[in-house]
């Protein structure tokens, strides 16, 4: 290979200055590439470090907010319609069916993801609803605009949709749900203490509009009322539709878990207490007298097995002594 090539120096002969080395006078120094044999010079160490800092400048130089504010929003809207699918939905309460524990204005969120891992409305939960069979038909809708539409839609918005309802759960699948005139409201024969009924209200309304009423829920169906007895078209006046006033659980969009808004109206939705008092479900009700048979029977077989033994034995016996003597 080629030896070390030596740049030359500004001088006119090869004699050296006095005073001066090779290293100090020499500007720069070139390598010969071994592949080609041709010389690469090498630039002065001060030029090398300015030119490798104004790239290292240029990569690191962020992008601009704004070139990058349409992928955040996207991304933003992506986030949200996932969360309104299939975890958390806001809803506004238009009306005052559900007063005092909801307020017209209010916006609760809704829990739409357990239902997708199979479970069903129970007693005392409020819940959103799909319109069973024009409930709301004649009733005043809103008119959203287009970008409330899409704000809606993607879960940024209250849902705009109209034909939702929110009631509290009564009833489920085999309950036995009854009003006599004013109240109390009574589950599978159990009185119900209601203190979130509507101050003023009567659990049960005496009127021939359907208040007074004694009907057993359907599998697969839910009864449901307002908080606000006397201001709840609820399922007691839907008794004449398609579903005889009961809600089929597909309908159900979700609970109400939380009011989220206004902050002066924050409070979770629990389940109440009378929900809970020994007897009021009728399946756990008739489960122990159901075990209670199923274990019995197998005893009284087995009993009347062995009368039958001894009677059969005490026959043969007397035959016997009949036939000997």
């Amino acid at each position: 290979m080629g030896d070390l090539a030596v740049g030359a120096r500004s001088g006119h002969g090869p004699e050296e200055q006095p005073g001066r080395s090779d290293d100090a006078a020499s500007p720069a120094v070139t390598d010969r590439v071994p592949e080609d044999g041709d010389a690469v010079e090498r630039a002065p160490a001060g030029e090398a470090g300015s030119g490798s800092d104004e790239a290292a400048s240029r990569q690191k130089k962020p992008r601009s907010f704004w070139k990058e504010l349409p992928l955040l929003i996207i991304i933003a809207l992506v986030l949200a319609l996932v969360i309104k699918t299939f975890l958390v939905q806001a809803f506004s309460i238009p009306s005052a069916s559900m007063e005092n524990t909801l307020q017209i204005g209010d916006r609760v969120l809704v829990d739409k993801l357990t239902p997708w891992f199979g479970s069903e409305p129970e007693r005392g939960e409020v819940i959103v609803f799909h319109d069973p069979d024009g409930w709301l038909e004649g009733e005043p809708t809103a008119e959203p605009n287009a970008v409330q539409q899409v704000l809606s839609w993607v879960g940024l918005m209250p849902s705009a949709n109209e034909k939702d309802l929110i009631k509290r759960v009564v009833g489920v699948g085999g309950d036995t749900i009854e009003c006599k005139g004013t109240g109390p409201l009574k589950v599978n024969g159990k009185a119900l203490n209601e203190p979130y009924v509507y101050a003023g209200n009567t659990p049960c309304s005496a009127d021939n509009a359907g208040g007074t009423f004694k009907v057993k829920v359907p599998d697969g169906k839910v009864w449901v009322m307002g908080d606000h007895r006397q201001d709840s078209a609820d399922s007691r006046y839907h008794q004449n539709d398609a579903n005889d006033g009961f809600v089929p659980v597909g309908n159900v969009v979700g609970r109400a878990i939380v009011v989220a808004w206004p902050p002066t109206h924050w409070s979770t939705l629990p389940v109440p207490d009378t929900f809970d008092q020994s007897g009021i479900n009728a399946a756990a009700s008739a489960a122990p007298g159901a075990l209670g048979l199923a274990g019995a029977v197998p005893l009284v077989l087995w009993r009347r097995r062995k009368i039958n033994q001894r009677l059969t034995d005490g026959n043969t016996r007397v035959s016997a002594t009949g036939t000997a003597g």
